[in-house]
């Protein structure tokens, strides 16, 4: 199995541009925002799940899942979240596995938001790398990508772990508070390292005394 990073990062922090560099520099990717829409597109099994559970006004005029509607019904609802949750999980769970399954390349990237929050998906990976900009910042992208207003942005905010405590809970840390050209000194760095990291943990696989899945202790 390839050596895995796992990427998370508030919202608006930019972490679909730190995978892009990623990519281009020729890391594996895998994206849970993307395996989550690819288990509702329309027919899919999640998608007939989240009709079930939550009845046709989940869906829009044009049959497919109404991601707004649904955002909107489980962001307060603490209920109706623990649903959507339990149905969708396990499929993009399966989805991600069976992405990472088919990595080739020496380490890739697994990019979840709530990577922390949730920590399900902690136990498959070797080190977590956080993107970070400031919250000011964060509400200024999300304001003008989403239209959403200050106080949406900051209520979204306050619901994922405080920056404090995501940046100390970080192995590595991409700082894009800046224009993208700065992330690519940072990225080139990082993935030399996770290179060096993915070669070690090769060398140390089950037989030799390693652990198991390339997955070293994140403080080595």
């Amino acid at each position: 199995m390839a050596y895995v990073v796992g990427l998370t990062g508030g919202i608006g922090s930019g972490k679909t541009e730190v995978t892009r560099a990623f990519a281009a520099f020729g890391a594996d990717v895998a994206d849970a925002d993307a395996a989550a829409h690819a288990v509702t597109d329309r027919d899919q099994p999640g998608y007939h799940a989240v009709v079930a559970a939550f009845g046709p006004q989940a869906c829009g005029p044009d049959g497919n899942l109404d991601r707004g509607w649904l955002r909107r019904a489980v962001f307060a609802d603490t209920d109706a979240r623990t649903r959507l949750e339990r149905i969708l999980h396990p499929l993009i769970l399966q989805r991600l596995d069976d992405e990472m399954s088919r990595w080739r390349g020496p380490y890739g990237i697994l990019s979840v938001p709530l990577l922390l929050e949730r920590g399900t998906l902690l136990p498959r990976i070797a080190r977590v790398l956080v993107v970070d900009c400031p919250e000011d910042e964060q509400v200024r992208r999300v304001m003008a990508r989403s239209g959403l207003s200050a106080a949406e942005v900051k209520a979204i905010i306050a619901t994922q772990l405080a920056r404090p405590e995501r940046l100390a809970r970080a192995d590595d840390v991409v700082d894009n508070s800046g224009p993208l050209t700065a992330l690519t000194g940072q990225i080139a760095r990082l993935d030399a390292f996770y290179r060096e990291r993915a070669a070690l943990a090769k060398e140390l696989e089950p037989g030799s005394g390693s652990p198991q899945n390339g997955v070293l202790p994140r403080s080595a």
